[in-house]
């Protein structure tokens, strides 16, 4: 429909001009599919406004014509959580042309950028002063800052650093109403009731559209040493973690784990990569210690795991040419696994100290009850949240499989998680992927409290509809 025939549309090219709104399908059609090509909706158009005002001014049109917003930044997201639905009436609002760093105060290791800042850029931004964002993850050449916020992303330094919501300092955001909430200026101490800023740390634009952040840097690390182990078996990588975390201390920055089978799937998938070992092993973890001598720190704790036998051979990397090489074999993971065909993703976590027996107990359940499948689990050990997947059998079709057995096998898998004490998304949020089994899983009075919150800060539903809490319809 032309602007013309459209009032909202006529009133929203007006605010934002041609540069900011565009209801051109071909324009909107890479947008409207999310990264991993499970949800494709439609949308009354896509606006990009150019600042917090303009959002504000827009979300305020948006209201009056009673027009959901879908808000989105990088659209790498994992859980459909920026992809509009099917019936078209929903407003696009993208981030990314909101995309300065305003401030970078070195001596205070603050950054104030806005959501559509770009990670790396971030990190290259950070790095001219000295100085690094600590999070970082395969994606961080799409993803944004809003994005990040809005899902609280992990990534693969939580293990020394935290997930995003412990790098946000404060938060500039527009709320349903049009109003902006600004409290960018970081305070150490502040007992001036609820930190709200917190309401909007993995909310997924369902309470408000974050606009900027004030993040916390870190200093440069002045040296790394990055090694590649090749371990037994999952319960030997526990052994390992426990080990490194007691020999380096705060120098152990991250430590990740993947089968086999997943290096076998990136080697096929990245054609000039190269083992990091001579030989084949059951499980692989990947270390990196951080600090002003971490290569005797490392020599030291890998002597002693050799000592101990909880590791069957490492190679240490000799540049950081070669390190860089090693964090791309674990980066291309997600990628790769994708390209073997249709798989259920699934981001979980349990308690630290039982992962290790989780992997044992799950992938054996998941393979026997759907011959045919492969399952496998890889990331974050040292958080206790890893990427557990199952594979569809060769040759299925897709959307039959994953509308059938996948989705029994991502209730099953779901169920398991819930047993075990654990959560069905670790890192990267609810999204639309996990409404329903969050609705079913979920503690009724944390949901019944998540619904308050969000029709206290959006009575009228138009913010993301359909994300993080299952759509109900108006009592009478």
């Amino acid at each position: 429909m032309s602007p013309a025939a459209d009032p909202f549309l006529s009133e929203a090219l007006a605010l934002l001009g041609p540069r900011g709104l565009t209801a051109d399908a071909e324009l909107m059609e890479p947008w409207l599919t999310d990264w991993r090509g499970r949800y494709t909706g439609a949308a009354h158009a896509l606006a990009s406004p150019a600042d917090a005002q303009e959002l504000a001014a827009l979300v305020r049109l948006c209201a009056r014509h009673g027009v959901p917003i879908v808000p989105q930044g990088g659209n790498s997201g994992m859980s459909g959580g920026a992809t509009p639905d099917a019936s078209g009436v929903a407003l696009i609002v993208s981030l990314r042309r909101m995309n300065a760093i305003r401030r970078l105060d070195p001596q205070g290791r603050t950054v104030v950028c806005e959501a559509g800042v770009i990670l790396q850029d971030l990190h290259e931004a950070a790095e001219a002063h000295g100085l690094r964002f600590p999070l970082t993850l395969g994606g961080k050449g799409s993803a944004t800052v809003g994005g990040l916020i809005s899902t609280n992303a992990g990534g693969t330094q939580v293990l020394r650093h935290g997930s995003m919501r412990a790098q946000v300092l404060g938060i500039e955001a527009v709320l349903a109403d049009g109003t902006i909430y600004s409290a960018l200026t970081p305070l150490k101490k502040d007992n001036r009731g609820w930190d709200l800023k917190q309401l909007f740390i993995g909310s997924e634009g369902t309470l408000g559209l974050v606009t900027a952040a004030t993040l916390r840097l870190v200093p440069a690390a002045p040296a790394r040493m990055v090694v590649w182990a090749g371990l037994s078996s999952i319960q030997q990588a526990r052994a390992l973690l426990l080990h490194c975390e007691a020999q380096a201390g705060q120098a152990l920055e991250g430590f990740e784990v993947l089968p086999q089978s997943c290096l076998d799937a990136v080697l096929a998938y990245l054609p000039d990569a190269r083992a990091p070992l001579e030989g084949k092993h059951p499980w692989h973890a990947l270390i990196e210690l951080v600090g002003d001598d971490p290569q005797a720190t490392g020599e030291a704790m890998l002597a002693s795991a050799l000592e101990a036998g909880l590791l069957e051979d490492a190679v240490v990397a000799a540049s950081e040419t070669q390190a860089d090489a090693f964090w791309n074999l674990r980066e291309s993971i997600s990628p790769a696994e994708r390209a073997k065909g249709p798989a259920m993703q699934h981001d979980i976590a349990v308690p630290v100290e039982r992962m290790a027996d989780f992997l044992e107990a799950a992938v054996p359940a998941m393979e026997s009850r759907w011959p045919g499948t492969r399952a496998f689990g890889f990331g974050h050990l040292g958080d206790g949240n890893v990427h557990f997947h199952v594979q569809a059998p060769a040759g299925v079709d897709r959307a039959a499989w994953e509308a059938g057995d996948g989705k029994a096998i991502s209730q099953a898998v779901d169920d398991l998680v819930t047993a075990w004490n654990g959560t069905i998304s670790a890192e990267h949020g609810i999204g639309q992927l996990k409404v329903d089994e969050l609705e079913r899983l979920g503690d009724p009075v944390a949901l019944a409290l998540l619904r308050k919150v969000k029709g206290a800060l959006d009575p009228d539903g138009l913010l993301n509809p359909g994300k993080l809490l299952a759509r109900r319809a108006p009592t009478a």
